[in-house]
């Protein structure tokens, strides 16, 4: 709470009628150190990369140029295939608490997972009253941020796109498909994964077999695809009656095509065709980039 508070010892005003429980539980969320991820250890999603950087680096970096015309949206979503993210809770008051800390902490990014379950378009006659106010809530704090000089950025991410009602859309003004990788983004995958350990030996023939044999594999798929196959080796001598106490990670064979083609049949895309064709048809309609 403390680095909240100006010279006077005081909170910001926009935070004094909020209850302190509510700012210390959105200030413990806050990330606010380097996670020393860069652009080159994203495989692929050179379109995102270019949109990211134009709407949250560069006015960063030079903020009076981007001014007027050229400022920037203050909402995007990453729509398709589930992506790894975080949970910054739920309540109305939570999200006043959320802009508010934002406001105070400039330049910040505030992150929403399942932003549908926030925004959806449903309006049945079980939504209860408490579901509906947080809604209105989040709507209009994302209107008044976006008509100032802030410098805030909400992205919101989901697998559910088609569930966004209009409202949602016109304040995420952009909506970047994040489709699963191509060819050479799981090629990327697997060297990047076996590299960092040493365990890379593999041609570029048999990357090439191992790019065929996954096609429709999520990047959260291909990972848990490397991590079994490393295993092999290692399941391999154990087989041959060598101890795990006395194994020498030097005497482990590298892993092969044969690891990759072994685990293929453990380890299955988690993305059906169906839910690829709802992505498709929806980035037509409402996406950045009809891809």
């Amino acid at each position: 709470m403390e680095i909240l508070c100006g010279p006077d010892g005081e909170l910001p005003e926009k935070l004094r009628n909020l209850e302190p429980r509510l700012i210390e539980h959105v200030s413990n969320e806050i990330m606010d150190r380097d996670p020393n991820v860069r652009w080159d250890d994203i495989a692929g999603l050179e379109h995102a990369k270019k949109c990211v950087t134009e709407m949250v680096i560069w006015p960063l970096l030079r903020p009076d140029i981007f001014k007027g015309c050229r400022s920037p949206g203050r909402g995007l979503l990453l729509f398709g295939p589930p992506l790894p993210v975080l949970q910054i809770g739920e309540g109305e008051k939570l999200v006043r608490a959320l802009f508010g800390v934002a406001s105070c902490r400039q330049p910040a990014v505030i992150f929403v997972d399942e932003i549908d379950s926030l925004l959806s378009q449903r309006k049945s006659e079980g939504e209860h009253e408490s579901s509906r106010r947080l809604k209105t809530q989040f709507l209009i704090e994302m209107e008044g941020f976006d008509s100032g000089t802030e410098q805030i950025l909400l992205i919101g991410a989901t697998n559910r796109p088609q569930e966004l009602d209009e409202a949602a859309r016109r304040r995420l003004t952009k909506r970047l498909y994040i489709p699963l990788p191509s060819s050479e983004a799981r090629a990327w995958i697997v060297r990047n994964l076996l590299e960092k350990d040493g365990l890379f030996k593999l041609s570029r023939e048999e990357l090439d077999a191992i790019c065929n044999l996954t096609e429709g594999y999520s990047g959260s798929d291909m990972k848990n695809l490397v991590k079994d196959a490393s295993m092999g080796p290692l399941r391999e001598a154990l087989r041959q009656g060598i101890e795990i106490t006395k194994l020498k990670k030097e005497d482990m064979r590298p892993v092969t095509l044969e690891d990759f083609k072994n685990s293929l049949q453990e380890v299955r895309p988690s993305v059906s065709p169906n839910e690829l064709g709802t992505y498709d048809e929806w980035n037509k309609q409402f996406g950045s980039l009809s891809l």
